[in-house]
């Protein structure tokens, strides 16, 4: 159960990989400065997260436009990452939750995804610039997209 709205957003520090290195990514980072829209996906390379994530890639400018800072988190290696994102042209940042500590806390680990082991649900979040949770969706399936109209109308709410 992904946790609810009000919620502090758990801390974290995961590892993005591209072509200047090695870097991490931090919620902390944006506190006080701008409003986070994390998006947990299941795995890379496969259809529904590329969708997604070259879907946002394409209209990334509606979230920077509300002051918004997107960041995508799946299980995957940042390695593996870095290669979809190249193949497929992501331009949303990219985070690697490895040991899965990231998806647990948020409420979003799927014990079993079809056989292959455990990984995060598809599932959205907006933490404000004080780090509360404003919007919080995991979806249905995995096959299913979050609610990206709801996701902007909170962003323009909180300016």
């Amino acid at each position: 159960m992904a946790i609810p709205v009000g919620s502090k957003a758990p801390a974290f520090s995961l590892k993005s990989k591209t072509a200047a290195g090695v870097a991490d990514v931090k919620l902390s980072d944006n506190l006080g400065k701008k409003n986070t829209v994390l998006l947990f996906f299941p795995l890379a390379f496969t259809s529904v997260c590329t969708q997604e994530m070259c879907d946002i890639s394409q209209g990334i400018k509606a979230y920077t436009s509300l002051n918004a800072d997107v960041i995508a988190i799946s299980v995957d290696s940042p390695f593996s990452q870095e290669a979809w994102a190249q193949k497929e042209k992501i331009t949303v940042k990219l985070a690697s939750d490895l040991n899965k500590k990231t998806a647990a806390d948020y409420g979003v680990l799927l014990p079993d995804l079809l056989g292959f082991g455990s990984a995060s649900a598809r599932a959205a979040f907006v933490v404000d610039k004080q780090g509360v949770v404003q919007y919080s969706e995991q979806t249905p399936t995995p096959k299913d997209l979050p609610n990206f109209a709801a996701i902007k109308a909170v962003l323009a709410k909180l300016g």
